[in-house]
């Protein structure tokens, strides 16, 4: 199927998560995880670029079949929520510039996908998803392991998707 193989994301402007996860017979699985860091000084523009870039590299190097990201939750800071909005904007720009469907998903539905709970810690998220790789593959980096979350969401609800669909057994 086309989403068997997900770039999850995991946006922000300092560091971006990355994660391509497949939906494997006995569960999902970790091929790739990294995180794409931008540095501070640098300008916008210049960061936003570097982001894009290292997105295209991933897609390229991966070749996804559906990308997965985190959306953005707007806070008390709009500065930094703008930032990451925008980091957003271009990461999703790169997927669209390779023909590959994005979906967004609320932190609350990532929990809620590997963990049972919309208001589990980082800590349950990452257990819940070590569980669900079968103790292999959970990236070190929490950004890329919130990624692999985004990934893993998406594959189980593009599963349900195409179970609600009669497509899959």
């Amino acid at each position: 199927m086309f989403d068997d193989v997900v770039l999850g994301v995991d946006p922000g402007t300092a560091a971006v998560g990355l994660a391509v996860v497949e939906r494997g017979t006995s569960g999902p699985r970790v091929l790739w995880a990294g995180t794409l860091r931008t540095p501070a000084g640098l300008a916008s523009e210049l960061r936003l670029r570097r982001l894009h870039e290292g997105v295209v590299t991933a897609i390229r190097e991966h070749a996804p079949g559906a990308m997965a990201v985190e959306r953005l939750l707007w806070g008390r800071n709009s500065q930094s929520a703008m930032a990451v909005a925008q980091a957003s904007g271009v990461i999703m720009l790169a997927a669209a510039e390779a023909g590959i469907p994005v979906e967004e998903y609320a932190p609350l539905e990532v929990k809620m996908a590997v963990t049972g709970v919309g208001n589990a810690s980082k800590e349950d998220v990452r257990r819940s998803l070590s569980r669900l790789l079968r103790m292999e593959g959970v990236p070190d980096e929490p950004d890329a392991a919130d990624a692999a979350a985004v990934a893993a969401c998406h594959l189980q609800q593009s599963r349900l998707r195409r179970m609600a669909k009669g497509a899959v057994p």
